[in-house]
C-alpha cells in the first residue's frame, strides 16, 4: 500500500509540477463554458445543467486521452519505467498510483467548474440533486475513459500513437449509444445484438445518471469498465516486465 500512495502522490505532483496541467484546465474550462452557453441556454428559459452534463462526453474524448497518454508512454520512452519496475512495489500498485493521481486530477478539473453550478442556482431554482447525480457520473465518465486511455499508454511509447487509439476507442464507447447510431445499425443487425451494444455503450449510462436515476446497473457498469482497461493495463505491463 505505501508503495501506492507513494506512485499516487509523486505523480499528482508531476502533474502541476510543469505548466502543462495549467494549461489543460484552462482549455478544458473554457470549452466546458464555451459549449454550455454558446447556444440554448439563455433561450431554454430553464436553469439547469442538462447543456453542460450533455456536452461533456464530446469533450472528455479528447481531453481525457491527452492526460492519460502520458502516464506509461513517456516511461516507457524515457527508459524510466526499468527503474519504476525496479522499486519493491508490484506492477498493480504502480499502475492504481498512476491512475488514482490522474483521477484527482480530472476530479480537480471538475471541481473547478463550480462557477456553473453557482450561476445557475442565481438565475433560477435548479434542481440540486440532478446537479450532483450529473457530476458523479461525470466523474466516473472521466474514471472510464482514463481507463482506455491508460491500457493504450501502456502499448505504445508514442504519446501520439496512444492518444489516438484511446480516442477512437472512448468515441465508440459514447458513440455507439446514440439513437442515430442504434437507427443506423438497426437495418442490418438483429434486435438482441443492438440492445447489447446500448448496453455496452457509456453514453445511455450516463444519461441515466444524468437524468438523476442512481441504479445499480450504471454503477456496476462503470466499475466494470474502469476494472477491465487497469486490468489489462497491469497485464500488458506484466508481459513487458517479463520479457
Amino acid at each position: 500500500m505505501n508503495g501506492f500512495w507513494a506512485v499516487c502522490k509523486r505523480e499528482l505532483k508531476g502533474y502541476f509540477a510543469t505548466p502543462v496541467a495549467y494549461v489543460f484546465l484552462v482549455i478544458f474550462l473554457f470549452f466546458s463554458g464555451y459549449l454550455t452557453f454558446k447556444r440554448g441556454f439563455f433561450e431554454a428559459g430553464q436553469a439547469d445543467m442538462y447543456l453542460f452534463f450533455a456536452n461533456l462526453p464530446l469533450l472528455f474524448v479528447f481531453m481525457v486521452p491527452s492526460t492519460a497518454m502520458r502516464l506509461w508512454s513517456e516511461e516507457r520512452r524515457s527508459g524510466s519505467i526499468e527503474l519504476l519496475m525496479s522499486l519493491p512495489i508490484t506492477v498493480t500498485q504502480a499502475v492504481l498510483g498512476k491512475f488514482v493521481a490522474a483521477w484527482c486530477f480530472i476530479g480537480i478539473a471538475l471541481a473547478l467548474t463550480f462557477p456553473m453550478p453557482l450561476t445557475v442556482c442565481y438565475l433560477g431554482e435548479p434542481d440540486v440533486g440532478l446537479i450532483v447525480t450529473g457530476y458523479i457520473g461525470s466523474f466516473l465518465m472521466a474514471g472510464g475513459f482514463l481507463a482506455v486511455g491508460c491500457f493504450f499508454s501502456a502499448l505504445s511509447k508514442s504519446q501520439v500513437i496512444s492518444f489516438i487509439l484511446a480516442v477512437v476507442a472512448c468515441a465508440v464507447l459514447v458513440y455507439a449509444g446514440m439513437p442515430t447510431t442504434l437507427n443506423y445499425l438497426s437495418a442490418f443487425v438483429p434486435a438482441g445484438m443492438l440492445g447489447a451494444i446500448e448496453s455496452a455503450s457509456l453514453q445511455s449510462h450516463f444519461e441515466s445518471l444524468q437524468k438523476g436515476v442512481i441504479e445499480f446497473k450504471d454503477l456496476a457498469y462503470f466499475v466494470l469498465l474502469i476494472g477491465a482497461w487497469v486490468a489489462g493495463c497491469c497485464i500488458v505491463l506484466d508481459e513487458r516486465k517479463a520479457s
